[in-house]
């Protein structure tokens, strides 16, 4: 995005603009709507009017398929929703880049499939994310660029074809291990 990560005298709070963060764990706001925890920022960070940050709001809950949900609270939610709503709260900034940590690890197989369609659908819209994941056959579909980390380093690095044909012990072990 232009940033200069290393350097110091990176500007933060542009870099932060830019930048969308969604973890593993949503972080939203229990006592807000989903509505009114996708606004927040906007609000805040942004300083939208509350129509405009409502109508990006409901555009963002729109593109993650949870419209209707917009008045709903997080404890009303699957997790696979609560994910969801994380995305489109980081969507809603309009970032140049997501980040996405481990999105899926702590839902079953349904809901991680939800959450994994949404990425699709961000990634075939031309969204740049770098994403942490044990989902591999995502990584395979969606994936121009594969890094595989093991022990706090980087063995193997290359297209998603990297992944069918392992060059070290490693990344043959972690794929064939089925995640």
């Amino acid at each position: 995005c232009g940033h200069e990560v290393t350097s110091p005298s990176v500007d933060l709070n542009q870099l932060r603009r830019d930048v969308g963060i969604v973890f593993q764990s949503y972080n939203l706001f229990p006592h807000l709507s989903v509505e009114e925890n996708i606004m927040l920022a906007l609000r805040l960070v942004h300083k939208l009017p509350k129509a405009e940050a409502r109508e990006r709001a409901r555009k963002v809950l729109a593109q993650v398929g949870l419209a209707e949900k917009a008045e709903n609270y997080p404890s009303q939610l699957s997790g696979g929703q609560q994910q969801r709503v994380a995305i489109a709260r980081s969507l809603a900034m309009q970032p140049q880049l997501m980040l996405f940590d481990e999105v899926t690890s702590a839902l079953d197989p349904q809901l991680t499939g939800e959450v994994l369609k949404v990425m699709e659908s961000l990634a075939a819209d031309g969204m740049t994310m770098i994403l942490v994941t044990h989902e591999m056959a995502f990584a395979r579909r969606v994936a121009s660029e594969v890094i595989f980390m093991h022990k706090g380093r980087v063995w193997e690095h290359g297209p998603a074809s990297i992944l069918d044909a392992p060059a070290t012990a490693e990344l043959r072990d972690f794929v064939g291990n089925g995640l």
